[in-house]
């Protein structure tokens, strides 16, 4: 007989301050929109390279009449605002544009299926967790470490997603929160892109486009990492002081055979993601089909049958579904902005409020306009094609270097993309541990607010040293 209580109707509402995050991007889909009707479109020319050339902006006539209303392109030369259906047209068009990642996510929890039907990632993690006697506080900073590493060095994020399972078992057999060990991952990886030490995905884009060196400047952002991955480390640490008794483990039995050869082939198959991604430039395209290769080994190591892997596979799938969903409305935020041609306007408008202020303030208000431009674009290299153009010149005539202009994107991008609901890769991470947008939001803010003072101080720094 299963005796696994049923979850009762009040256990399976929404709590009251919970914030749901499919009705959140409804929400963002329906401000893009309204954004689309009350902000006047227009444009920047761009080169071959499709980078925008500054000093180029020109308005783009509008039609706001009812015809706007039903769902159309505009001609070339024209703009529509975006109409009201496009708050659901907008999502399949986001899914469609982001295929590969959504069909990445499917197939990352297709293969956790299968592992977790092995059961040999929970035996490894309560092993470690027992031989290591639960100590917190020597496995937090070094894993913290080596996940921030990746991120600030290599530029790797995606990647995590595999990962993020296997510390909220290490969670469960430390007698600890879910959210102890989800912010373990997410805390170190967010504040190794916003330092970015030698990150290629942010540097490659946007040093060349300000006149500086790719990877220059190092020694700054390294120190600065340290620093903050410091605080970091202090702040997933107060959740170590809040454990779950009925979950801690009080035994370590040994591995079994089969299970030691499972975690060696995960072990060899994250290494292989992370070298594909470093050296080989692989994609989602690339990582989807090691996924599928490692489920493929693992059921075969399992001695399982094809049906029945196939069964947990599928299975996987599902509990991904949602993220997927939620990365499709993330990108269709940027779809009607774009479609509606007013990001352009967007960034030209906060672009000129910088005009005649002393250059710490300018220096602040790059920060300011990476911020609210990581709200639209998620995306950290379009982002930096987009606004390192017009910001680099603007900078410049404030006496602002190129270096501190690229650590203002930097600033302003980690801090946003550490909460921001319109971060698809975010929200995946969230749908990846099961955790709640809310619980993250309130979890993750007190961190953001100090970075963001922090952040401010630095940049100050940053400019009067002319770094």
């Amino acid at each position: 007989m299963n005796h696994t209580a049923a979850p009762s109707v009040a256990a399976a509402q929404p709590k009251r301050w919970s914030l749901d995050p499919v009705l959140m991007m409804f929400v963002a889909l329906a401000i893009a929109v309204a954004l689309t009707w009350l902000i006047p479109s227009g444009a920047y020319e761009r080169d071959a390279k499709g980078l925008v050339i500054p000093h180029t902006f020109h308005h783009i006539d509008k039609s706001r009449d009812l015809a706007a209303m039903l769902p159309s392109k505009a001609a070339q030369d024209t703009a529509r605002p975006a109409s009201p259906i496009a708050i659901v047209t907008a999502i399949p068009a986001g899914m469609a544009r982001a295929a590969a990642l959504i069909a990445m996510l499917l197939f990352l929890g297709g293969m956790f299926g299968v592992l977790r039907a092995t059961g040999a990632l929970e035996a490894a993690i309560v092993r470690l967790a027992t031989l290591t006697r639960g100590r917190a506080g020597l496995i937090t900073p070094l894993l913290m470490v080596a996940i921030s590493a990746g991120s600030t060095f290599l530029g790797l994020v995606s990647e995590y997603l595999v990962i993020i399972p296997m510390m909220l078992s290490l969670s469960r057999a430390m007698g600890l929160q879910p959210l102890f060990g989800f912010a373990l991952v997410t805390v170190a990886a967010k504040i190794g892109y916003l330092c970015s030490v030698t990150n290629p995905v942010a540097l490659l884009v946007a040093q060349p486009i300000v006149g500086v060196p790719v990877f220059s400047g190092f020694a700054f952002r390294f120190a600065l990492w340290v620093v903050f991955l410091s605080i970091g480390i202090a702040f997933v640490m107060r959740l170590a002081r809040q454990p779950d008794e009925s979950r801690a483990a009080h035994d370590a039995p040994k591995l079994t055979p089969a299970q030691r050869n499972i975690m060696l082939v995960l072990a060899a198959g994250t290494t292989v993601l992370v070298c594909g991604s470093a050296l080989l430039h692989w994609h989602y395209a690339e990582f989807s089909a090691v996924y599928i290769g490692l489920a493929a080994l693992l059921a075969l190591i399992a001695r399982m049958r094809p049906a029945t892997a196939v069964h947990h596979f599928v299975h996987g799938m599902q509990s991904m579904m949602l993220a997927g969903l939620l990365v499709g409305m993330a990108v269709g935020v940027e779809i009607v902005l774009r479609d509606g041609r007013v990001l352009d306007s967007l960034i030209h408008s906060m672009a000129a409020q910088t005009k005649g202020m002393p250059p710490v303030l300018v220096g602040h208000a790059l920060m300011g306009v990476e911020i609210v431009l990581t709200l639209l674009i998620p995306s950290t290299s379009a982002k930096a094609a987009l606004s390192m153009p017009i910001l680099g010149p603007i900078a410049q005539m404030a006496d602002v270097t190129g270096q501190s202009t690229v650590l203002a994107f930097l600033l302003g991008n980690g801090l946003v993309n550490t909460i921001s609901p319109t971060s698809g890769m975010l929200l995946a991470f969230l749908a990846t541990g099961g955790i709640s947008y809310g619980q993250w939001f309130r979890f993750a803010l007190p961190l953001v607010a100090l970075l963001a003072v922090l952040s401010l101080g630095v940049m100050a720094i940053a400019v009067l040293i002319h770094y």
